[in-house]
């Protein structure tokens, strides 16, 4: 029976509207299939259709991803809502991962709760468990670079999470009804050998692509980033296991798919969905950005064009990196800023051979800066860097080590807000600013910004605050608004 949801999502899916892609999916019964709302296959019947918030949910259901719209390019959620919050940070985990051995209990330890809890909201929002979402995760990686690449089949598999061949295969077979070898020679274009590889990673449209690589551009830091070409380049070190892991990641932008591409060395292979997590919240892949505009339109009323419909909000691939970043960039100019960061990875910095110019050195981790001997002064002053703000450095680098400050995926960002102003140093735009970027808060608002200050004159703090109440939750976007603006 057709309820006046489902009318108003096969009316969606009739229109091909992009702005409901990734916010559902719908199977189809007389193919055994399940697409996304933008799929430009011939249009079924609507008592064929059923829908699902989900893809794991769709394949619960005995569906298999259509292999035109490829349902594993659909971007993803991004609703500010308490009641499903801990689901959907529970579900980042998950992607960013793809599991990595941990046990539910693990990943509910690391939320905040208990895992029975954690399997309670979790079906409550998406409809399946935990398991069944990671596996679904696993899966769509898996044909992802079956389809886009020419890694060898168990290659695949081990950057995919699955634990073995046999199991891959038997997943594979048991949920899409083809071997992974028969789905890549249905690929229709044949990749070569390569010493790159790169995928596909969908958003909703519009997306301001250039105000985006604008923005990383002016603040690249020497050695470890760079924009050139249209596309933004990085080094890259992570853990894997009880080893470091190092390489550089490209990413370019096909809007013509309402997607990026990211390409990256086959070293990073290992670590493959902690790289393209990073990269979603670096780049702002979950924002719904007609959800943003309809909140912030009353932006033009103080100037036209204040407001930009896909505007997205720079987030952070390293949130130790960004954290730092922000102490130097302190009461100075972002030219200034970027020149002292430049000094700390010239000096401590790992360095990495990319064979890509400009990208030659990862950011210092936590652990290089604990390992300082002596001072700290003595290890950062000679470089520029004040003695206050390199205890502050020093401090930040104790709390990524003992994790007593959550900088990525924090359930209640104002109450981390609250523990990093206690740490000297760290003041309100400080705060403010590691909220939006590293912890991806879409309602942080660094109100003593001297960008924000400047596009909203001649009003005081007390009137840019107050006015800004109007733009909850999405003050994190009417910022880069601001900052564009000027």
């Amino acid at each position: 029976m057709q309820t006046a949801e489902n009318r108003a999502r096969y009316a969606a899916f009739e229109a091909k509207d992009a702005r409901f892609d990734g916010r559902f999916f719908v199977g189809i019964s007389t193919t055994g299939i399940y697409c996304r709302p933008v799929c430009r296959a011939k249009l079924p019947k609507p008592e064929h259709c059923s829908f699902y918030t989900t893809a794991a949910a769709a394949e619960q259901a005995g569906f298999r991803p259509c292999l035109l719209c490829r349902p594993e390019l659909a971007p993803g959620s991004a609703r500010v809502d308490a009641v499903s919050s801990l689901a959907q940070r529970a579900a980042r985990l998950l992607e960013e991962t793809c599991g990595g051995g941990q046990s539910m209990a693990e990943l509910a330890g690391q939320l905040g709760c208990t895992d029975r809890h954690l399997r309670r909201a979790f079906a409550a929002e998406y409809h399946v468990t935990p398991i069944q979402y990671l596996q679904t995760c696993r899966l769509l990686l898996a044909k992802n670079l079956l389809t886009d690449t020419a890694l060898s089949v168990i290659d695949v598999a081990m950057a995919s999470g699955f634990g073995s061949l046999r199991r891959f295969n038997d997943l594979f077979q048991k949920h899409y009804r083809l071997a992974p070898t028969a789905l890549r020679r249905q690929a229709a274009d044949k990749k070569e050998a390569h010493s790159e590889v790169s995928v596909a990673l969908g958003y909703r449209p519009p997306y301001q692509w250039r105000q985006m690589l604008d923005f990383l551009a002016l603040r690249a830091v020497p050695g470890v980033e760079t924009v050139r070409g249209g596309e933004y380049l990085r080094t890259v070190c992570l853990e894997h296991g009880d080893r470091q892991v190092y390489g550089w990641v490209r990413v370019g932008h096909r809007p013509q798919k309402s997607a990026l591409t990211v390409t990256l060395n086959d070293s990073l292979l290992p670590v493959l969905p902690q790289v393209l997590s990073r990269i979603r919240h670096l780049f702002d892949l979950y924002c719904d950005p007609d959800a943003v505009y309809d909140g912030l339109a009353s932006m033009n009323r103080i100037r036209s064009g204040l407001c930009v419909r896909g505007a997205r909000v720079p987030g952070s691939f390293d949130p130790f990196e960004i954290a730092v970043r922000a102490v130097l960039g302190q009461q100075i100019t972002v030219k200034g800023a970027r020149t002292l960061a430049a000094r700390l990875v010239a000096a401590y910095g790992v360095p990495i051979q990319t064979g890509t110019a400009g990208l030659t050195h990862a950011f210092p981790s936590p652990n290089t800066v604990l390992a300082f001997g002596g001072s700290i002064g003595d290890r950062l002053g000679p470089l520029g860097i004040a003695g206050e703000r390199a205890n502050t450095i020093l401090e930040l680098a104790r709390a990524f080590h003992l994790g007593s400050i959550d900088f990525s995926l924090c359930p209640q960002p104002e109450a981390e807000l609250q523990k990093l102003m206690k740490r000297p140093g760290i003041g309100p735009w400080t705060a403010q600013y590691i909220a939006m970027r590293a912890m991806g808060w879409p309602d942080a608002f660094p109100h003593t910004d001297y960008g924000i200050q400047k596009a909203l004159a001649p009003r005081t703090s007390k009137e840019i605050l107050d006015l800004a109440e109007t733009w909850r939750p999405w003050r994190s976007y009417a910022t880069v608004n601001l900052w564009n603006a000027i």
